[in-house]
């Protein structure tokens, strides 16, 4: 099964994931609990989806797929899944931060797919906050990616100034500004 990792923890994961069937069929839309629909099916069936008794909503993006399709409707979502069809596929990275800096996304911001334990560190700097890790990968070693690195030269969403800026906005560690 699955291991969920949430804001550098493993969580529990009350979300289903809803697919196309192998017969290129459409999944039935459950009435209750919390589902992640693919694209087209939020665009096919947006209002049977917000009709729902109960349960949040969640959409999945593909790496092919521009968050500019889904953009007029972020209220409508808890959470956002980015697909990684192959580890070596970095379509998903600008999706995360398209979604996170142009469009202002807030919520939950799902890696899943082929996500490896080396991704983690630098998918949590373009954005995500959320990751769903395949069977065979140890949830407890992948939690120690996230302090891989100690300092990062380039912009990220969560630190926008690069290292050359910041080493003059930041006295040295043991040191104060006269």
């Amino acid at each position: 099964m699955a291991t969920l990792i949430k804001n550098a923890k493993i969580a529990d994961d009350s979300w289903q994931r809803l697919e196309r069937g192998t017969d290129g069929r459409l999944p039935t839309i459950p009435a209750a609990g919390d589902i992640i629909v693919p694209l087209m099916l939020w665009q096919a069936a947006a209002s049977v989806l917000l009709a729902r008794r109960s349960g949040r909503l969640g959409v999945c993006l593909d790496g092919a797929e521009d968050p500019a399709q889904v953009a007029d409707s972020l209220e409508a979502f808890s959470l956002i899944a980015v697909n990684f069809s192959h580890f070596t596929d970095g379509r998903g990275y600008s999706t995360a931060r398209l979604l996170r800096e142009r469009y202002r996304w807030k919520g939950e911001l799902r890696a899943i797919g082929d996500v490896q334990r080396d991704q983690l560190f630098y998918l949590s700097r373009c954005g995500f906050d959320a990751f769903l890790l395949n069977d065979g990968i140890d949830a407890q070693a992948a939690l120690s990616a996230f302090g891989d690195f100690t300092e990062a030269y380039q912009t990220s969403v969560e630190r926008p100034l690069p290292l050359f800026r910041r080493r003059y906005l930041e006295p040295p560690d043991g040191m104060e500004w006269s």
